[in-house]
């Protein structure tokens, strides 16, 4: 096929993509800005909640926290039926442990979960609340279903996620230069107008990440779909079944023993401790030296026997997954661009707003400027017309 008889369907195949992510771009807007910027404002939650619950002077106790008491005095604060889930160790050691416990659920509910913060020095209960009603619990359940019950949130936050994968890709092959004119591509005059060139230059640097992350965002909106292509080419775990998140009833050992037999391990930074499931395990991940993915110890609740627990290549493809899309394990750099990523469709939707905007402008004008001397074409051709008989 010649070039020339080629570059028509070129311009078909142009200007159908064009009409794909502008219509995708303004009709998704209300939809697609709100689920990036929840996900850009959690990228730092937890550095971001630890501050704002330190005590003002905190200071690093001098001895390790007793964990028996911090826990007993989070159930007594929770009140009867609540049952601890897990500690957490924030990385600032002035910062308040986290004690989570969840509570029995109303009928058609889900069970109530509520985090106790313990001061570190005395093991006493600085605050309580309910996960769900502070502010970045708000924003993780409006990033994962709108808030809306059932599947249905999901649903609409992954079709969210094919629609922003579609834009990212679309606006990749758009920018694309014809006839390998790259120094003009990556040129911030492109355009006369600044909302374009800010439009065609961030919308190519942000286009790998946010495909990345609109790729990794569908495969949690729809975790069962996702798992069995994933577990199709990688072993995976089976899931359990029973109750979800289930835990031991009396559990033998108390957290400050297990805390005592993780912190031998040397070179290790406790992260979590999640109370026992009912086959009696107790799971404390841990950060290593060196190592950038934590490591998960089970630890037998009657034999004290310590494992590492070992995944699968397809469970840590999956941790990977929801860590790489959290912004977290992958340094400050990568959370960074995850961040800013969130704010771009932001930037890229209102630019292309304006764009649009535009160029209806320039076509009315150039609509009005033709219409005289048209209108006189059609004067002066009915003017030289055969008068009718």
């Amino acid at each position: 096929m010649s070039e020339a008889s080629s570059a028509p369907k070129r311009g078909i195949l142009k200007r159908f993509w064009r009409n794909v992510h502008l219509w995708l771009g303004i009709g998704l807007f209300i939809l697609i800005v709100p689920i990036a910027l929840s996900g850009a404002t959690l990228v730092y939650h937890e550095t971001i909640d630890a501050f704002l619950r330190t005590p003002k002077n905190a200071a690093t106790s001098a001895t390790p926290t007793d964990l028996g008491l911090a826990v007993s005095n989070a159930r007594k604060a929770a009140g009867d039926g609540f049952t601890p889930m897990f500690v957490g160790f924030p990385d600032d050691s002035r910062a308040p442990l986290t004690v989570a416990l969840r509570g029995p659920a109303q009928k058609g509910e889900r069970p109530v979960r509520l985090s106790a913060y313990i001061d570190r020095n005395d093991a006493r209960v600085l605050e309580i609340v309910n996960s769900r009603n502070t502010f970045f619990g708000f924003m993780h359940v409006f990033h994962e279903n709108l808030t809306i019950p059932f599947y249905y949130g999901r649903d609409i936050v992954g079709w969210g996620g094919v629609a922003m994968l579609t834009l990212a890709l679309t606006g990749l092959y758009l920018w694309w230069p014809r006839h390998g004119q790259w120094s003009r591509a990556f040129a911030w005059r492109r355009s006369p107008a600044t909302s374009s060139n800010l439009h065609y230059l961030a919308g190519f640097w942000v286009c790998f990440p946010l495909a990345f992350l609109s790729l990794t965002g569908i495969y949690l909106a729809w975790p069962q779909q996702g798992r069995a292509v994933l577990s199709s080419v990688a072993p995976m775990t089976e899931q359990r079944g029973g109750p979800r998140g289930a835990l031991m009833a009396n559990p033998q050992r108390t957290a400050s023993e297990i805390y005592a037999i993780a912190a031998a391990r040397p070179n290790a930074q406790i992260d979590t401790i999640s109370f026992p499931d009912p086959a009696g395990i107790w799971r404390v991940r841990l950060y290593e030296d060196n190592k950038a993915a934590p490591v998960t110890l089970a630890i037998n609740d009657r034999s004290g026997a310590v494992n590492t627990v070992e995944p699968l290549s397809g469970d840590r493809t999956a941790s990977w997954i929801r860590w790489l899309h959290e912004g977290s394990h992958a340094g400050p750099i990568w959370q960074f661009a995850v961040f800013v990523t969130g704010l771009m469709p932001a930037v890229l939707g209102i630019t292309g707003i304006l764009i649009w905007l535009r160029q209806r402008r320039q076509r009315a004008l150039m609509q009005a400027k033709a219409s005289p001397s048209a209108a006189k074409i059609r004067s002066v051709a009915a003017s030289d017309a055969a008068p009718a008989e």
